[in-house]
């Protein structure tokens, strides 16, 4: 006859013992999945051509309504720690244009200035200065678009004479020279040609940035290009 002393809890033990070891499968198989996962993200650490390489195949897939599935609370912790974007994006102010969406990418991917006419200013230049010396962002990408409401009220300013209240002839004054630009070439579409025009200029400025941003484009540690997204289609046209 046993000593049922010595027997008194056996279901309760046997249970723990199930539980404790349904938990350490669970945590096993949950560890693997995340380690896949982790995998399968894209490094940051890349370089000019790479990183304009993955934003043009994450605005082809934006263009096509097949974005990347994302769980944007994965790496929140790793993000709360550093940041290590792909792009710096000097785009519009524009609501309807959202970088982030536009070339598919996640949180902490790309370090964004925006403001309307996407040109170049101090504070921005200072902005994108950062962005690439000290985050290190490999490329800067200028995003103009379609039907640009800044772009049109210079065309307005230099062809109409039209006088705008506040600080908004700052903003004329700053796109003018893409306008007259524009102008000059006998472009038809006016608009479409200043809008190009803007982000040239903007590119070339950046290219040329003193004392920082030109060494690092010499060096070819940075690139600088410039693209126009259109309002209709979602795609970003490099120019």
């Amino acid at each position: 006859m046993c000593d049922c002393s010595s027997c008194a809890n056996p279901p309760q033990f046997n249970r723990r013992r199930l539980l404790f070891g349904a938990a350490a499968v669970a945590t096993a198989g949950a560890s693997g999945w995340l380690g896949d996962a982790q995998a399968a993200v894209p490094s940051n650490d890349i370089g000019p051509d790479a990183a304009l390489k993955r934003l043009m195949a994450g605005n082809a897939r934006y263009a096509a309504n097949k974005p990347n599935m994302r769980d944007y609370s994965a790496g929140r912790a790793a993000r709360a720690v550093k940041q290590k974007p792909i792009a710096a994006i000097l785009g519009c102010s524009d609501s309807r244009v959202a970088p982030e969406l536009a070339f598919d990418q996640g949180p902490g991917d790309l370090f964004i200035v925006r403001v309307a006419g996407n040109f170049v200013n101090e504070d921005g230049l200072a902005s994108l200065e950062y962005g690439t010396l000290v985050l290190r962002a490999p490329l800067i990408l200028v995003l103009g678009h379609d039907n640009c409401g800044a772009v049109d009220a210079t065309v307005k300013a230099l062809k109409d004479k039209t006088e705008f209240p506040g600080h908004l002839p700052a903003l004329v004054n700053a796109i003018k020279p893409a306008v007259e630009l524009a102008s000059q070439s006998g472009a038809k579409d006016l608009m479409a040609a200043a809008v190009a025009a803007n982000v040239r200029l903007a590119v070339e400025r950046l290219k040329t940035a003193q004392p920082l941003l030109q060494e690092m484009v010499q060096q070819k540690k940075l690139g600088v290009v410039g693209g126009v997204y259109s309002l209709a289609t979602g795609k970003v046209t490099l120019v």
